[in-house]
């Protein structure tokens, strides 16, 4: 099992920045790749990005490349979302994922989730 806790959610004003963070413990984090997804109400769950379990591959949905960077830090067990150029678009809960798969689009399906993190875009 792996556990896994957002933070880092709030409210921003379009056009502004946030970092989003997940802690993950229980098993050996660099064992797994990490993803980040998100949900906005009324809305399915949209995969947004993904590194893989050294670090040396990312991924990234159309919606988000070029404003969003995934990293990890495996030392410490985190994996982070840096968001740019926020749009109320963004606006949803954002929630992170591991698996011992390196799987991206969205039909990836991770097995370990946290519980989330609310953002809102809005001025």
């Amino acid at each position: 099992q792996v556990q896994l806790r957002e933070s880092g959610g709030g409210l921003v004003q379009p056009g502004g920045s946030l970092r989003l963070s997940c802690a993950a413990s229980g098993r050996t984090f660099s064992n797994y790749a990490m993803a980040w997804f998100r949900q906005a109400p009324g809305k399915e769950r949209e995969f947004i990005a993904a590194i893989s379990r050294a670090g040396l591959r990312t991924y990234y949905a159309d919606s988000v490349k070029g404003r969003f960077t995934i990293s990890r830090d495996n030392a410490k067990n985190t994996v982070d979302l840096g968001m740019n150029s926020l749009k109320p678009e963004d606006t949803a809960d954002y929630y992170c994922a591991a698996d011992s798969v390196f799987m991206t689009g969205p039909l990836a399906d991770y097995d370990y989730w946290g519980q989330g993190t609310q953002v809102t875009v809005s001025s």
